[in-house]
């Protein structure tokens, strides 16, 4: 999977089929392989290959390089007045030619990360029946489950060309809610670029899926230029029978590739990777790849106060998906250090919009139950009565640990931060709600509250904060730096299913990368070179595959293998079939 080549030669489906060195051969000639951005190299096809293709004529006379090509097409994005217009304009451009577009991300990752994805990907999402321009990937709705399996056979590809599929109904897009078809697609999508720009997953292999399965949001359904279906969110067994339909077409379809769940709803997303875990590998990165990377970000905490894991108090504020999970993995690792599950469990305090989470609460979700405490020890929070506050919870409880996955924008006050910071030496606080006007705390807020002494990572993206003559870099807990790891690391290993000891390798992986050796240093890596971090966590996702017995490819040399199945954004010669 270097390159642009395939380890198992074949029709893709997409206009070319790779040849035995390593060349793409196609059947199109002339305008039809410009149109296609998976053979399209613009002003680099060769003085050859145009006239084998039938490009002549065609094109302007010079010849470029791809270096050339970059100058150009980022001179182009610089010249674009605001995010917005330069994530359509990567849009455009992706449209066009594959190649150049990953080339360019590649080239300038660290800078484009925000714009191709996470937080301008949301507002691209709100643009998108307006914006539109064509489809990428498979759509897919409710209203017509018997054409799954079709809209799956219409992309023409064999059972060994999809390694990947991201699949979203758009339902809880990031921090805007529910965003219907474009939603699902925008993020399946620019999911994917990450997965690609970072890991090496070739685009031609992986497949952005849309579950349109309607929508609440009544913006859209009064838009006349609204591209999904024009009805409320289906549920119940009408919604599973849709999604019982995409699982079947990609079992039998695509037996080995991985199925990535996106931004699912509460009442949706855990159930449906429980549902499907043991049928395909599968894995939902709002609960997953949240939980890995704050794993990562405490792992890294506990090296630097050197108090074990499964001494520390943890309090989640904000238990909806994404925060049971980050609770989940907290538990599972308080157990490989000494605890039982009971006793792991009871070190986590939950509090939500209802306050600590206790037993008797009618609106308990199922996931929650477990986190729950008893009603005597809370102080009340049974169903006549609300459970405790954070602030409450926090000077009962003196957590070491504090995450926040709630959204409500400055929820971890100067007053309940430095009530933990007076019980704790080195208080682990980690605001991960995004975007910014979301988050529980500002990083400089909650270094200059506790003197310094705090442990910082945050869910956005900040600059370094000075306090009393230290420069305290602040670690993102960005879930790219686990999920594409993840998945090369799965697709790598052939893994029949993604295990948890897959998730707490790649946890480990990235918490090793990072630099702690100096005061302020950062609880994680920076993204500035996500490829290096991602080749790391899959060789060690590979071989936790390969010890488990889950892989179906051989992981001897993980390494070596995950870097050979690195997809390059280099050209290839393109000849005609």
């Amino acid at each position: 999977m270097s390159s642009n080549t395939r380890t198992e030669p074949g029709s893709t489906g997409r206009g070319f089929t790779p040849g035995p060195d390593g060349t793409l051969l196609t059947p199109a000639r002339g305008t039809a392989v410009i149109r296609d951005p998976l053979l399209n190299k613009g002003s680099a096809f060769t003085a050859e290959e145009r006239a084998e293709l039938g490009l002549s004529g065609l094109l302007p006379p010079a010849v470029s390089s791809i270096g050339a090509q970059v100058r150009r097409v980022y001179e182009q994005y610089r010249r674009q007045p605001d995010d917005l217009l330069r994530n359509v304009y990567l849009a455009a451009l992706r449209d066009r030619n594959e190649v150049l577009f990953h080339r360019l991300l590649a080239d300038h990752l660290t800078e484009m990360l925000p714009v191709v994805y996470d937080p301008t990907i949301g507002a691209a999402i709100r643009h998108y029946s307006h914006e539109y321009r064509r489809p990428r990937g498979v759509y897919l709705s409710v209203d017509d489950p018997e054409g799954v399996d079709a809209a799956f056979a219409n992309l023409g590809l064999g059972a060994d060309d999809v390694d990947l599929v991201v699949a979203s109904d758009g339902e809880m897009i990031l921090g805007i809610g529910d965003w219907g078809v474009g939603g699902g697609s925008d993020i399946a999508a620019g999911k994917l670029a990450v997965y690609t720009a970072a890991a090496g997953i070739d685009p031609a292999r992986a497949v952005p899926v849309a579950l349109d399965a309607g929508t609440e949001n009544q913006g859209l359904l009064d838009d006349p230029c609204y591209l999904g279906v024009r009805h409320g969110r289906v549920r119940g067994r009408r919604y599973d029978d849709f999604v019982d339909a995409l699982v079947a077409a990609l079992t039998q379809r695509f037996p080995g590739a991985l199925l990535h769940w996106e931004d699912f709803g509460p009442s949706n997303g855990r159930r449906l990777l429980q549902r499907y875990a043991d049928r395909l590998p599968t894995f939902n990165d709002d609960l997953q790849g949240t939980g890995a990377v704050t794993l990562a970000a405490v792992l890294s905490a506990v090296r630097i106060t050197g108090t074990p894991l499964r001494e520390q108090r943890i309090a989640v504020f904000g238990a909806g998906t994404a925060g049971v999970g980050i609770a989940d993995q907290l538990r599972d690792a308080m157990v490989r250090d000494g605890l039982d599950r009971e006793a792991a469990t009871r070190r986590i305090w939950a509090v939500d919009r209802q306050g600590l989470l206790v037993e008797g609460m009618p609106d308990l979700r199922d996931f929650q139950v477990p986190y729950a405490r008893p009603a005597a020890e809370a102080g009340g929070g049974s169903a006549d009565a609300p459970g405790l506050g954070l602030a409450e919870v926090v000077a009962r409880v003196r957590p070491t640990v504090l995450v926040g996955t709630s959204t409500a924008a400055g929820a971890f006050t100067e007053e309940i931060v430095r009530e933990m910071a007076s019980h704790v030496e080195r208080p682990v606080v980690l605001p991960l709600s995004n975007p910014t006007e979301r988050i529980e705390a500002m990083p400089a807020d909650l270094v200059r509250w506790t003197g310094g002494r705090a442990l910082v990572a945050a869910g956005i993206p900040v600059p370094p904060v000075r306090h009393g003559g230290v420069a305290y870099t602040i670690g993102q807990a960005n879930n790219a730096l686990v999920y594409p790891g993840l998945g090369l690391g799965a697709v790598v290993a052939r893994a029949r299913r993604v295990t948890d000891g897959m998730l707490r390798a790649a946890a480990e992986a990235v918490a090793d990368l990072a630099d702690l050796g100096r005061p302020g240093a950062a609880l994680l890596p920076p993204v500035d070179d996500l490829r290096e971090i991602s080749a790391a966590v899959a060789a060690r996702v590979a071989g936790q595959a390969g010890r488990e017995g889950v892989a179906r490819a051989p992981v001897d040399q993980a390494d070596r293998r995950v870097r050979e199945a690195m997809w390059r954004p280099e050209y290839q010669r393109v000849r005609a079939a």
